[in-house]
């Protein structure tokens, strides 16, 4: 066995703890030292040894570091010896990864860091005689030179001297960078026939639930009944048009996703189809395919029967890996920081599973140490995927998934991924060369979001960011340091055969031209009349005084930014205080009017050539067959859909919706509107202060419409299920609270929209709440101190001894309060950590929080929905307040025209499911002990119906729930003997 080589220079270690630090120095005594004291001994040492270099460094009040980083980051070695494994950025997820003995994670030193280091260092050496082996050298050699402090004795350890370099007959450096050149490619296959539609019988799902728990297994009643119901979702459909639509509501602990995973998986190895399970979030996605382990325990098998789908953003893209790599091994020194951060990802890209940059088996840690600028770089987030022309087009990870995803038996999306494409195929009818096939059968997980994803997915934007970005897709970078193509560049290989393309795509360049100008946001803000009363003349950049706007949709985004200041500013909806604004759109100004008018016929004079361009690249595949080989053909049809997707789709329904609002909206009492028009202006990443994009925006009242018409009834089955479809108001055990419960729960999840009633079904939780949980509404804290609020979070998570989530219903007053008790938190030994504070993903957070027992997070409403933390790591969660709606014009709306008349209920019952999410983040399996705290002493007693039946909710002041929060939870359970 190889010697693992020493440590660079002793290095010493550094660890957070206790609110102070500890410290291993380079003499090797263990220290415990305040912030102060390590930013004055930091210049005199060698570089230390760390977890999580920028998130230290931020710990410790210096500037952020340079690329390559100085320190020896323990992540970063991670990365390197172990690359595509997830892994919690602490002492103890590092320490459980490699088997360190639990007593030594228990309270870790700083001494553990260098036994963390030997023991990546001598798992790599054990690699030297593996085929890896020279890849890894290589890169180790490329790295080492580029400065990476983890190169010398990654070297050291694949037996690589100081003054050696790879072999001559061994893969070279730059080589081992293009690892686009070692992927497996796909092979096209004949297209797949239609699936079956045999069913699957209730008494098959239960006996494939049990055979996938196996013996021994806890029973389920519930569990059984659900999946006996489900069941009835993948039964043949009698009419096109009116789908098997079942609502089932599996209360917390039922273990609904192997319920529904039983009938799904008989039904698609039965009929040769793919049932698409789709869910809100990422992470969401996540946690279901980590529990489908159970259904195919061998990751080969289970890696060929499942698939995770993402939309194509968030994966690595190979050319722009390659371009990349290019530059950086182009620029010598200065391309040192991307080079080795494009090492790790070859790395990784020759390990992962599926190629997912956001979310899947590269660390979610891995953009906060190079940057998430790197990872933009190298994925396709500007829709410039040029498909068959591609020459990684058959190693392309998209690619993979997508064919992978045709033979899949399950297929793991989200909600936004399957609306956008269900919508693309009615889109494009029976286009062959979409890139999915439809599914005829979904389970809809986490269906209480479902109205929430379809607002989204079917809304229309007209902002001038969404503008500029079709402006920069059709003419490129326009001189910018930027590598966006244009579509001339795009197309140029086809161009040579199809000549007759030359015309309309001259004629819809110079059209495009119509849109935003690089410039346009500044130029805007220099026409407020606040702007122009408070700068010189001189300054503004023009003899007249003021900025000049080039084109109609400039034009049209300075008349909107005018009507939100004029009606908004000092207002409660909008002013000076708040990052984002927005007004309704009636009565509109002559001027906004105009505007309209001139953007609607620039915006037809950039169809129509765009509509030629698509209608002479469909002609070629017919009247060229002769000489199209296939990949030539692939070419052609994939630059039809994407311009027909990507820019005529868009520019349509712009048009539309300007000429639709050119008439002033007739004032009929009692109408209701299909759509909801309206202005708003914000600020968004990266925007300079004092810019802010605005845009008319146009939303469907009912968004479920939408959604029922282009997913659900196409489909033969729908399970639409959650914990949380119905609101159980107070009056709901009654029949008529019951059936109005229930036909709030259909208006949700469209099936009001169907031709025939869906199946209902509620299975309760099997937890005892009444034993397993305290719930509390503090009636001392003012909720407009943010003092108070501060005192109390930090009052609690002490109580709690940590394993706390702490839940917020503004992104300002969580910061705030993060601002105040993180230290004396962390001073006591309860680590904090924050969503929108610490730049990790909310997967990483969580990871975290169960990792770290002693840990408290704070979030907003996607760690109120969805999180998955069993056992004592989670024991408290506190709200801030009630999760009313957000009193914008969307929601002022709906609950007019949405609420039966009664919108005091309406707002009541999204209150209510929100804190029924919430709370059902705290018991997760029989087990669990915690408590739930409402911090806001003005919550109505009717909302108290959103807690489970055996959960009496106290009304107390801070310091008598503290006392009694502290007791409960440290009771010895005597029916496990676990103390809490």
């Amino acid at each position: 066995m190889p010697d693992t080589p020493p440590l660079p220079d002793s290095a010493p270690a550094l660890l957070p703890r206790n609110g102070a630090w500890s410290v291993l120095t380079p003499d090797g005594e263990l220290l415990t030292i305040t912030a102060a004291d390590i930013r004055r001994e930091l210049p005199h040492w060698p570089a230390p040894l760390v977890i999580h270099a920028p998130a230290m460094a931020r710990r410790l009040d210096l500037p952020p570091l340079p690329r390559p980083g100085p320190w020896l980051d323990l992540l970063e070695l991670f990365a390197f010896v172990m690359p595509a494994w997830g892994v919690p950025p602490t002492a103890r997820g590092l320490g459980g990864a490699l088997d360190i003995a639990a007593h030594r994670l228990d309270a870790p030193e700083a001494d553990l860091l260098p036994d963390l280091a030997f023991a990546l260092l001598h798992r790599l050496a054990r690699t030297r005689d593996t085929p890896e082996a020279a890849i890894k050298t290589a890169l180790a050699w490329r790295m080492r030179e580029a400065s990476w402090p983890w190169g010398a004795a990654t070297c050291a350890a694949l037996g690589l001297g100081p003054d050696e370099r790879p072999p001559a007959d061994a893969i070279q450096p730059n080589d081992a960078l293009r690892v686009w050149t070692r992927l497996p490619q796909w092979e096209e296959t004949a297209p797949l026939p239609a699936p079956g539609a045999h069913p699957v019988t209730g008494e098959e799902a239960r006996a494939r639930l049990r055979a996938i728990l196996g013996e021994g297994a806890e029973q389920r009643p519930a569990q059984e009944a659900f999946s006996h119901v489900v069941a009835s979702a993948f039964a043949p459909r009698a009419t096109q048009g009116d789908p098997h639509m079942v609502l089932a509501e599996a209360g917390t602990g039922t273990g609904k996703t192997l319920g529904y995973v039983a009938p799904a998986s008989i039904w698609a190895r039965r009929n040769g189809g793919s049932v698409w399970i789709s869910t809100y979030t990422r992470h969401l996605q996540r946690q279901i395919e980590s529990e489908l382990g159970r259904l195919h325990p061998d990751p080969a098998t289970r890696m060929a029967h499942v698939v995770v789908r993402k939309g194509r953003e968030n994966y690595l893209c190979l050319l722009n890996m390659e371009e990349s790599v290019n530059i950086a091994l182009s620029r010598g020194q200065a391309g040192n920081g991307a080079l080795v951060g494009l090492a790790l990802i070859a790395l990784w890209a020759a390990h992962t599973q599926d190629g997912d940059l956001f979310g899947g088996d590269l660390p979610g840690w891995f953009a906060d140490l190079f940057g998430r600028g790197l990872l933009v770089s190298i994925a396709d987030r500007r829709g410039e995927c040029i498909h068959g022309a591609c020459p990684h087009y058959q190693s392309c990870m998209v690619e993979h998934s997508i064919r992978r995803a045709r033979t899949a038996d399950l297929v793991i999306a989200n909600h936004a991924l399957v609306m956008s494409q269900a919508a693309w195929h009615a889109l494009d009818g029976s286009d062959t060369s979409n890139e999915d096939h439809t599914p005829t059968r979904y389970i809809m997980d986490e269906g209480h979001h479902i109205a929430d994803a379809a607002d989204s997915a079917f809304a229309l934007e007209l902002s001038g960011l969404e503008a500029a970005e079709l402006r920069r897709w059709l003419l490129g970078a326009e001189g910018a340091r930027s590598r966006a193509r244009g579509l001339r560049r795009r197309l140029e290989d086809l161009l040579a055969h199809i000549p007759r393309m030359e015309t309309p795509l001259d004629t819809a360049l110079m059209a495009a031209r119509a849109l935003p100008a690089p410039g346009w946001s500044a130029r805007l803000a220099a026409l407020d009349p606040v702007h122009r009363a408070a700068t010189p003349p001189a300054a503004a950049g023009t003899e007249s005084g003021e900025p000049t706007l080039s084109n109609p949709t400039e034009m049209l985004l300075h008349e909107l930014r005018q009507q939100v200041l004029a009606r908004t500013q000092g207002s409660p909806e909008g002013g000076p205080r708040r990052s984002d604004s927005e007004c309704d759109l009636y009565p509109m100004p002559d001027a906004l009017r105009m505007a309209a008018q001139a953007m609607e016929r620039a915006l037809r004079r950039l169809a129509e050539p765009l509509r030629t361009l698509v209608a002479r690249l469909d002609e070629a595949l017919e009247t060229e067959a002769d000489w199209l080989d296939t990949p030539m053909r692939e070419r052609i049809a994939a630059a039809s859909r994407s311009i027909r997707r990507r820019a005529l789709a868009r520019v349509d329904g712009w048009c539309a919706m300007l000429g639709s609002i050119q008439a002033e909206k007739p004032q009929v009492g009692g109408e209701t509107p299909q759509y909801i028009d309206y202005i708003r202006m914000d600020r968004r990443e990266g925007q300079n202060p004092g810019e802010r994009d605005v845009g008319l925006y146009r939303h469907w009242l009912d968004p479920t419409i939408p959604f029922a018409s282009v997913l659900a009834a196409p489909a033969h089955g729908v399970l639409v299920t959650s914990a949380t479809l119905r609101d159980e108001t107070g009056d709901a055990s009654d029949d008529e609270g019951a059936d109005r419960a229930w036909d709030a729960a259909e208006a949700r999840a469209g099936a009001i929209h169907l031709p025939s009633p869906a199946i209902r079904a509620s299975f309760p939780s099997p937890f005892d709440y009444a034993r397993q949980s305290r719930a509390f509404i503090i009636t001392d804290v003012a909720h407009d101190d943010p003092a108070a609020l501060a005192g109390a979070y930090r009052t609690l998570f002490t109580a709690s001894n940590g394993g706390a989530l702490g839940l917020f219903t503004a992104i300002s007053r969580l910061r705030d309060v993060y601002r105040r008790i993180v230290t004396p938190l962390e001073a006591a030994g309860l680590p904090l950590y924050a969503q929108h504070v610490d730049p990790m993903d909310n997967a990483t957070l969580v990871d975290i929080l169960r990792s770290e027992h002693n840990a408290s997070l704070l979030g907003t409403d996607a760690m109120r929905d969805g999180v998955d933390v069993p056992g004592a790591a989670l024991r408290l969660v506190a709200f801030e307040r009630v999760p009313w709606p957000r009193p914008d014009i969307l929601h002022r709306e709906r609950r007019i025209h949405l609420s039966g008349g009664e919108p005091g209920r309406y707002d009541d019952r999204i209150a209510r499911l929100r804190l029924r999410q919430a709370f059902g983040r705290l018991i997760r399996s029989r087990q669990d002990r915690g408590v739930f705290v409402l911090l806001d002493r003005r919550t109505p007693s009717r909302l108290l119906s959103a807690f489970p039946a055996g959960v009496t909710v106290r009304r107390l002041g801070l310091r008598a729930a503290a006392a009694e929060i502290g007791a409960f939870l440290h009771e010895q359970d005597t029916a496990t003997g676990q103390l809490h």
